[in-house]
């Protein structure tokens, strides 16, 4: 399964946590992701969208 944002393209970041002593280490940074039933062309589908696309009404849900 990508974690990977259906609208936008949000994925995942790839970094380091860095301690007080600058001990580095790999971490990520995942987005948000919600599986949502949505109507497109007509059709109902289920997408995967990050929260930040529901909160700012670029899909709309079907109950």
């Amino acid at each position: 399964m990508s974690r990977r944002c259906d609208i936008c393209g949000k994925g995942t970041i790839f970094g380091n946590t860095v301690s007080h002593a600058k001990n580095r280490t790999r971490r990520t940074w995942r987005p948000n992701i919600q599986t949502v039933k949505t109507m497109i062309g007509g059709t109902v589908l289920s997408i995967k969208v990050c929260t930040r696309c529901l909160k700012a009404n670029k899909v709309v849900k079907v109950l």
